[in-house]
């Protein structure tokens, strides 16, 4: 008894590799659900749409250094000064800007899409398309959204049309307007379509025209915008998209608009000085023609022919005060064009530069101001703090200006001044020359002003247009847009081992949740963790339906196997309660409910017991629902335990049938069902047949009623000197187990030892010890065809 308690202990908790043998028991269906998981993860990657990303790298170039360099050759001309940078970040916030990509997308036609129709899924053209969709309502005055329609080439100069919701099919000629359900459109074909497999397009064109602000809205969010260290002026551009051709037209597109939209904020200060010079250079060109035709006059009517001889002495020494008063005379009539050009323009205008007058540097600041407050407004409003900061500095700015050339216009009066009192003081010394002659210096003065003046403006006006031709993008294109042609997403190897994951965590959930959820006893283990002190001595496996019930004479089959350990362990019990060498052993078979297989426990005990050449009797004392009956074909018509007890006067050996399996094994039937069971089972009758008994027979198996049900398997337990309490894998409770061990407690069973019954052959003891010796070994294809 010790020993069998020991072994108990020892084998109570089931080993990790029983919980691992208790999964790979159902490994077909782990087999399939990976298989199916694979197959779904493959369709899934057939019919998914692949997204691509798409990338493109730029370079802001700092135009200060820009300036420098691609002016070099101009600095003669005073041309190498440059706007000054704008902040990296308002780039940044460009590049993002809704007009800008409003202009990628009307000059792409985004806004219409072409798709090619399979058998699953749609896929969209781009580029390559035998013919171009033209809007020719505008999208403000269309009556609805245009529904999608189909487009199907017949030949070279027709189509066949119609729309996603009308059978209607019309046929058109390219170039034809066509009135649509909500506007119209015009097609027009394709000459740079290049076909793979004929002159016409085999398949109808799926065509669908969106709302730009919805498409603009939409590239907004997936164009994606970043620095690529901050310690450069690097900016990536990308876009995710299934149609790489599409994303990398829509990034390179976004750079030229970029560029193009610098380029004319560039020159936008050059054309504002060149319409200034042309201006000024028509007046000039009046003015100097009025001088030269007043000193005609003036020499004809006064008959002048050379002026020079008589004060050609003076003239000498005047000519160099004359060559400057020229020379100030100039710069104060540039200097008063500019200070009324800036008193009546606005603010938000720009000033002309590269004059030659002094406050350059001032006009150059206040330009740039203008053009960096109208770049801000295209992304913003005026009420931005950035916008009504540049406000601010520009006010500042043009008071500036106009100290600065007030400044300028005191000290060229200055200079006039000066010049004018030397040539005063000169003049005294030529009195003698005629009044006339002095009429006729002043009017040639006038002249040389005006032609060059006439002549400094022409050479700005040609520097001014050198300066609009060598303008240069502000974005330098390190990389055109390139798409990897390894996708995004899907990540077909992710998938494949999420999906080989998902196909064992299915079957590995459902089988742990069966397990978690199952309340049946379905091996020993269940029961020993529960029953601390009373072992489980024998397991009975589970029989096919064709198999047979009963152990035979030298029987060797997994079933009487079964029954021949339970034997020997049943002998621990025995020499635990001192009655190894004791005649006439009595064992008690009992369950908690019906339906467990005690009686079929007891009948196969009975008959392994007695094919050892024991003497054996088996007793049917389940009085209310007999069934050994179920066993012998004539077992329904004998007398037996119930008439033994009525009858006071009759002997056991008249209920006693032999076996006709083995000649020592005899069976006393439970008889008719009385009205009265437990009255009769606490008569002294039922001490009196089981002393006979133990006096004749070896061993008294006796099959009793269920415990839990009735009380009649507690009224004789006295008498026994073992109680097997059987349970059945896959039928029995768990929480049952707590009656037999309350039951076992309270001392109405004595000397419990528990047998498990219909258990699965590969749960029996520590795997498949019996399945080797005494099971025929399966394919691996029947065990398949077993599973499923």
């Amino acid at each position: 008894m010790d020993d069998l308690n020991t072994t108990n202990q020892e084998s109570r908790s089931p080993s990790l590799r029983d919980q691992i043998l208790q999964y790979l028991r159902y490994w077909p269906w782990f087999l399939l659900t990976v298989i199916l998981a694979l197959g779904v993860a493959t369709v899934y990657l057939r019919y998914a749409t692949t997204v691509f990303s798409t990338k493109a790298t730029i370079l802001i170039k700092d135009e200060k250094n820009s300036a420098l360099s691609e002016m070099a050759a101009f600095q003669d001309l005073g041309l190498t000064g440059s706007m000054g940078p704008s902040g990296f970040e308002n780039e940044l916030q460009i590049l993002k800007s809704k007009s800008l990509t409003e202009r990628v997308v009307k000059e792409l036609d985004l806004n219409i899409q072409y798709f090619s129709e399979g058998k699953l899924k749609a896929f969209e053209l781009f580029g390559n398309i035998p013919f171009q969709v033209t809007l020719l309502t505008n999208e403000d005055s269309l009556r609805a959204p245009i529904p999608p329609f189909y487009v199907l080439p017949i030949s070279d100069d027709s189509f066949e049309l119609w729309e996603e919701d009308s059978n209607s099919k019309n046929t058109y000629s390219y170039g034809e307007n066509i009135s649509l359900t909500s506007g119209e459109i015009m097609i027009s074909p394709n000459l740079k379509y290049q076909s793979h497999r004929g002159s016409l397009h085999e398949s109808p064109i799926k065509v669908r025209v969106r709302s730009i602000l919805g498409v603009v809205e939409a590239y907004q969010r997936s164009i994606q915008v970043e620095q690529v260290s901050k310690l450069t002026s690097v900016i990536r551009l990308s876009i995710n998209s299934a149609n790489y051709k599409k994303s990398e037209a829509i990034l390179n597109e976004l750079i030229y608009q970029y560029n193009k939209d610098a380029k004319e904020d560039r020159n936008m200060v050059s054309k504002n000085t060149a319409n200034f010079i042309d201006g000024r250079l028509e007046i000039i060109s009046e003015e100097l023609d009025s001088v030269e035709t007043g000193r005609v006059e003036f020499q004809q009517s006064n008959k002048l022919t050379n002026i020079a001889v008589e004060g050609q002495i003076f003239l000498q020494n005047e000519s160099e005060f004359a060559k400057r008063t020229v020379e100030v005379e100039t710069k104060l009539e540039l200097i008063n064009t500019i200070i009324d050009y800036v008193k009546s323009g606005r603010e938000s205008d720009l000033l002309p530069t590269n004059l030659g007058v002094e406050g350059e540097a001032a006009l150059t600041a206040y330009n740039q101001a203008v053009l960096e407050r109208k770049r801000l407004l295209r992304g913003s409003t005026e009420k931005n703090p950035a916008v009504v900061d540049l406000d601010a500095q520009i006010s500042d700015l043009r008071s500036t200006v106009l100290e600065g050339l007030n400044n300028a216009k005191r000290s060229l009066e200055i200079q006039r001044d000066d010049l004018s009192a030397q040539e005063a003081r000169l003049d005294s010394k030529i009195s003698s020359i005629p009044p006339k002659e002095k009429i006729f210096r002043n009017i040639i003065r006038q002249q040389e002003i005006k032609e060059t003046l006439y002549l400094y403006l022409l050479q700005k006006r040609e520097e001014n247009a050198i300066t609009m031709a060598v303008t240069t993008p502000k974005a330098k294109v390190v990389d055109y847009a390139y798409t990897s042609r390894v996708p995004i997403s899907p990540k077909r190897q992710i998938i494949y081992q999420a999906a080989f994951v998902l196909g064992l965590l299915v079957p590995f959930s459902v089988i742990y949740l069966k397990n978690l959820l199952d309340n049946k006893i379905r091996s020993k283990y269940i029961i020993e963790k529960r029953v601390k002190d009373n072992p489980v001595i024998g397991e009975i496996p589970k029989l096919d339906k064709n198999a047979a019930h009963l152990v035979q004479k030298n029987d060797r089959s997994l079933l009487a196997e079964s029954f021949r350990l339970l034997t020997t362990n049943l002998q621990y019990l025995f020499i635990g309660n001192s009655m190894e060498n004791k005649k006439g052993k009595t064992i008690f078979v009992t369950s908690t409910i019906k339906g467990e297989g005690k009686t079929f426990t007891a009948v196969n005990l009975a008959l392994t017991i007695a094919d050892s050449g024991a003497k054996v009797v088996l007793v049917g004392a389940d009085i209310r629902n007999p069934q050994l009956q179920r066993y012998t074909l004539e077992g329904h018509k004998k007398r037996g335990f119930v008439e033994y007890l009525i009858h006071k006067d009759s002997n056991y050996q008249e209920y006693l049938i032999q076996s006709d399996i083995l000649e020592n094994l005899e069976i006393m039937f439970s008889g008719t069902i009385p009205p009265n069971p437990a009255k009769l089972l606490i008569q002294p009758r039922v001490e009196q047949l089981f002393k006979e008994l133990r006096e004749e027979f070896d061993y008294i198996v006796v099959d009793t009623a269920p415990s839990m049900i009735v009380t009649d398997t507690f009224l004789i337990n006295k008498y026994t000197d073992v109680t097997l309490f059987v349970m059945r894998a896959g039928y029995t409770d768990t929480n049952l187990i707590d009656f037999a061990v309350d039951s076992i407690n309270s001392k109405k069973l004595k000397n419990v030892g528990f047998v498990l019954n219909d258990v699965d052959y590969k749960k029996i003891g520590y795997g498949n010890r019996y399945e080797y010796y005494y099971v025929k070994e399966e394919t691996w294809w029947e065990k398949f065809k077993t599973k499923f």
